[in-house]
């Protein structure tokens, strides 16, 4: 078992920063992709992007790439999603999700989840 818990979300005006964390716990290993989703009200759940938990690779949505970066730190078990440029469609609530396998843009696929942090961006 996996447990995923996010923090960091909250109300920013358009332009501006956030950094959401993801914290890890449970039986991980170097073979989990984890990854970002995000849910706006009444839409489906879309991929933002993805990193594996060993090596460098990330993978991004085309429609937050050069804005968002995911990065890990192994030592504190946690992921992070830098948010860069915000606009006010980037609202929604953010999801972090981990698969052992990999990476897939398809919400379906991945194992766990955490309870969601919301994001508000206000024009």
């Amino acid at each position: 078992q996996v447990q995923l818990v996010e923090s960091g979300g909250g109300l920013v005006q358009a332009g501006g920063s956030l950094r959401l964390s993801c914290a890890v716990s449970g039986r991980t290993s170097s073979t989990y992709v984890m990854a970002w989703f995000r849910q706006a009200p009444g839409k489906e759940r879309q991929f933002v992007g993805a990193i594996r938990w060993s090596g460098s690779s990330t993978y991004y949505a085309d429609s937050v790439k050069a804005r968002f970066t995911i990065s890990r730190d192994n030592a504190k078990n946690t992921v992070y999603l830098q948010m860069n440029s915000l606009q006010p469609e980037d609202t929604a609530v953010y999801y972090c999700a981990a698969r052992r396998a990999a990476p897939t843009i398809t919400a379906k696929e991945y194992d766990y989840w955490g309870q969601g942090t919301q994001v508000t961006v206000s024009s």
